[in-house]
């Protein structure tokens, strides 16, 4: 019996505006994560239109107080933690084995400390020469995954 894998769309920093094609990017997977600042919540709605649940949690310019500004999931044995603004990075947290932000608007793969940070970019104002972009999230196997940034056209 082969065993389903899971593919996670990740996205940040929507500031109000989905473009069309980030929908089209985000059908077919199994879960949406949005790492904050969506500003318009009528936005996610617009994801949960695709089917898959949809979590998120608030940015710096969110005022949804019902959304956490920190959350914990566990995925094929992998522990995230989904928090829009990082750490320092002399301070990595040490209860996650993978921390998922955005804020910056530049997306990252880095090893702090053992904790691998990762960050989709932007989808609307990207920094530092950086274009528009999300990415995915897959599982191969068990405890091992791939991070994938796609460019927004």
């Amino acid at each position: 019996m082969t065993r389903h894998l899971t593919k996670i769309f990740v996205l940040a920093d929507t500031h109000n505006h989905l473009p069309p094609n980030v929908l089209a990017l985000a059908r077919g997977v199994d879960e949406i994560w949005h790492l904050g600042d969506v500003c318009a919540p009528t936005l996610l709605d617009e994801l949960r239109l695709i089917g898959p649940p949809v979590t998120v949690v608030r940015g710096n310019c969110d005022s949804e107080i019902a959304w956490p500004t920190a959350l914990d999931l566990v995925r094929q044995d992998v522990r995230f933690r989904m928090q829009h603004i990082p750490p320092p990075p002399h301070r990595p947290p040490k209860d996650c084995d993978v921390f998922l932000h955005g804020h910056t608007h530049v997306p990252r793969d880095d090893v702090i400390g053992g904790v691998r940070f990762l960050n989709p970019g932007c989808v609307t104002r990207p920094n530092r020469g950086a274009p528009a972009s999300i990415a995915y999230l897959e599982f191969k196997r068990e405890k091992e995954f791939d991070w994938r940034v796609v460019r927004i056209r």
